[in-house]
């Protein structure tokens, strides 16, 4: 069955949509998170909100400690403009975050409009690795997997294959990176959930195929545990036709 006919393709319909008719090309993050998460990826706990109260009793519903962060149509790179605090603690933690962050912003970029703050859970540290889709001009849609956060960049420890890609091939992927190893637990650590990595590549396989408005998928990091994983943080890049 087509995706879009089903309930969640209906989502993800609406917010490819709702931003096209606003010309915009990249979804906000809450948008892209609920965006994946209708395709069963599974993303952390959060809440857009538009004051400090609204931000505390967020912060308060999904439990501390917390993350705050711009949400802004005009901002792709959010700790350049001061918008991330992590790690907040307490309700004046994030009243004094709620504050900083939007002083910050309109002082290094004051034409930035302001959707929100986004309340987001500090997810348990874990392994970071980073998921990706891209639609390249000669190939077409394709998926890329690696390790995660700051190593994607310095070690570009990386693979790639088209779409779509089936389970043995997404755990190829997995297991072609030079830091493989770190997948099967090392100095005491559990195992990561491959299971849960192979599905979550196929996932994003499934959506470069089936949604061709995308452009560019980027889940960067993913925190993958013993026993399931959360992407933190979820960027995706429309195509402008």
């Amino acid at each position: 069955m087509n995706k879009f006919m089903t309930h969640g393709g209906k989502t993800a319909r609406h917010i490819i949509q709702k931003a096209l008719v606003q010309s915009r090309y990249e979804l906000l993050e809450p948008e892209a998170k609920e965006f994946i998460e209708t395709f069963g990826i599974s993303a952390t706990r959060h809440i857009v909100t538009s004051s400090r109260a609204d931000a505390i009793q967020a912060a308060t519903s999904i439990g501390y400690p917390v993350v705050l962060k711009i949400v802004s149509p005009d901002i792709s790179h959010k700790t350049d403009v001061g918008g991330v605090k992590l790690g907040i603690k307490d309700d004046e933690g994030v009243r004094s975050a709620y504050d900083e962050i939007i002083r910050s912003v309109k002082k290094r970029q004051p034409d930035a409009r302001i959707d929100g703050i986004l309340v987001q859970e500090m997810a348990t540290p874990s392994t970071e690795v980073i998921i990706g889709g891209l639609r390249d001009p000669q190939f077409g849609p394709a998926v890329m997997f690696g390790l995660g956060g700051i190593f994607v960049e310095i070690f570009k420890d990386v693979s790639f294959r088209i779409a779509p890609v089936e389970e043995y091939e997404a755990l190829n992927m997995i297991h072609d990176i030079k830091g493989a190893k770190v997948f099967k637990g090392f100095r005491g650590r559990e195992a990561a959930d491959i299971s849960a990595l192979t599905q979550t590549i196929v996932r994003v396989s499934d959506i470069m195929v089936s949604i061709e408005e995308i452009k560019e998928i980027d889940l960067n990091p993913v925190l993958v545990y013993p026993k399931g994983l959360k992407a933190v943080d979820a960027r995706i890049i429309l195509c402008q036709l």
